[in-house]
């Protein structure tokens, strides 16, 4: 069921993928109106960036995920927060249908999809979710930043560079991110039957150490691609002799794109 990125990538991606601002989180909460009484679902949750915060702000949250190591550590950084208002659900897109029965006909208040919907089906993810949603909820699909390798800048270039010789293939893919993806799925939410379709950005620099560079390239590389345990610090070096010293600017561009159910009348 799984896309790859278990074992050591699902290590590296609960430890250096970042979090996203509390105005984002806020943003959400405003949007859908979400209350002390919702439930949320996470879909492609991986290790909990957006469901562990989530959670203080409804009454539940499910996080869903096909990779089983994703879930054991949401799971475990669940418990470190404390949250004890949270499931952890293996599945993916193509699961959801029989969501209906686990939520045991309750609907959901908001479904979101953190930097994971270019893994799946959107247009009919999309027309599923709508009957699982309570009037005035909907659906935010949000891309966490560019890649690190996609960035306008020296270092980005040439860690791009440094990749793709290592790995032998040209990076393009923008994981979702690009404004063209973001207008693709504006198209789909709208024909899926949801309206007040709107996108914002919010943007903050980063000043990211080496560690968290390479820690981030890992949690991006599929597992069976990974550099094996004892080949991991020459795979390191080879991308820190690539790129300039000091510290990496990486300006953060989290794009926050919403649609939303029809309210109930009154």
């Amino acid at each position: 069921m799984g896309l790859g990125f278990g074992g050591d990538v699902a290590t590296y991606y609960a430890r250096f993928r970042r979090g996203y601002p509390a105005g984002v989180l806020e943003d959400l909460r405003e949007t859908f109106q979400l209350t002390p009484d919702d439930t949320v679902l996470d879909l492609g949750c991986g290790t909990g960036q957006l469901a562990v915060p989530l959670a203080s702000r409804v009454r539940h949250v499910v996080g869903m995920d096909p990779e089983p190591d994703m879930l054991r550590l949401a799971a475990e950084t669940s418990a470190r927060h404390g949250v004890t208002n949270a499931s952890w659900v293996l599945g993916s897109d193509t699961d959801v249908p029989a969501l209906g029965a686990l939520l045991h006909g309750r609907p959901l208040a908001m479904t979101v999809i953190g930097q994971a919907l270019h893994w799946m089906r959107h247009e009919v993810l999309f027309a599923e979710l709508s009957g699982l949603l309570r009037p005035g909820g909907g659906v935010a699909v949000l891309a966490n930043g560019t890649p690190a390798w996609l960035h306008d800048t020296d270092w980005s270039r040439a860690l791009r560079g440094c990749l793709e010789e290592y790995f032998g293939t040209e990076l393009k893919a923008s994981c979702g991110t690009a404004g063209e993806d973001r207008e693709r799925y504006a198209r789909a939410l709208a024909a899926a039957g949801f309206g007040e379709v709107r996108h914002r950005e919010v943007s903050y620099a980063e000043e990211l150490t080496f560690e968290e560079l390479f820690g981030g390239v890992c949690s991006a590389v599929p597992e069976d691609m990974l550099p094996a345990p004892a080949e991991r610090p020459a795979f390191a070096e080879r991308i820190r002799q690539a790129l300039p010293h000091g510290t990496f600017t990486e300006q953060v561009r989290v794009s926050v794109l919403t649609g939303r159910t029809a309210r109930a009348r009154h």
